[in-house]
């Protein structure tokens, strides 16, 4: 690995660990709910956070460049929530671009599974041969779109497998209560825990993160679960606590309890 795609992950993921804060989710689902305003949505998120995952158009408009977090930045799309296939994707933004923001790594979405698996497998590819020559990591978001029922292991499994196995550096999935150790294992590269599913309480997020962190996730990308919440930035330094320190769901449950 040479020195500039080794100092962009080390700063991603410090000690191999990482909690991103994704406020993407508008490039499809038009002005989310608690992201209208992605800029204060986050500001008082940004400490516990290792990075940013966002648009460019976003990036731009909401985010301040001055000691900003390091930035993922998202570059597929072309798709709505209103549309007949969320996973028709293609690549929005050229590699001169992502220099330009200076990005410290790219993400883009595969919808392995789907009719269009293989023009997203293809933007994928056309990414990493882009983003190797200038030492940017990608990471390759394993989406299942609707199909919630796809977000088990030996599905997910095969999407993070296939990922790596393109060239991607990292790679976004989904946590699984049933083998998640077998998906993590199977990914000879750092896989990431998404969003998860929806969680009526703060002590079930931080019992499904704490779960992928022992099985072997690197970190998590976790968004909704965090600014949508009543208590967002107790729940932040809980969960920066579970990656980065290692503590347990009670201990968590403290953390959170004393920060509310």
């Amino acid at each position: 690995m040479d020195w500039g795609m080794k100092n962009r992950l080390s700063q991603l993921m410090p000690n191999g660990k990482c909690f991103f804060m994704p406020i993407d989710h508008g490039y499809f689902q038009g002005p989310t709910s608690g992201l209208e305003k992605p800029g204060e949505t986050i500001e008082p998120l940004l400490p516990y956070a290792d990075a940013l995952f966002c648009t460019r158009g976003v990036l731009r408009a909401a985010i301040d460049p001055v000691n900003s977090k390091p930035i993922v930045l998202r570059v597929s799309g072309c798709t709505s929530m209103v549309g007949k296939d969320l996973a028709n994707e293609e690549l929005t933004t050229s590699i001169e671009e992502v220099i330009r923001l200076n990005a410290a790594a790219v993400g883009v979405s595969v919808f392995i599974g789907s009719d269009y698996e293989k023009e997203t497998l293809h933007n994928l590819t056309t990414l990493v041969n882009e983003c190797e020559d200038y030492g940017i990591p990608v990471m390759a978001v394993t989406a299942v779109g609707k199909e919630m029922e796809k977000r088990e292991a030996r599905y997910l499994a095969l999407c993070c497998r296939i990922a790596a196995e393109l060239g991607a550096r990292v790679v976004k999935t989904y946590w699984c209560d049933k083998d998640f150790d077998k998906v993590v294992n199977g990914c000879p590269v750092p896989v990431i825990m998404a969003g998860g599913p929806k969680c009526e309480t703060e002590k079930e997020v931080f019992e499904f993160v704490h779960d992928g962190m022992q099985k072997g996730a690197a970190g998590i990308n976790l968004g909704r679960n965090v600014w949508k919440t009543p208590h967002p930035v107790a729940i932040a330094k809980a969960l920066r606590a579970i990656v980065h320190e290692g503590v347990d769901v009670k201990q968590a449950q403290e953390i959170f309890n004393e920060i509310k």
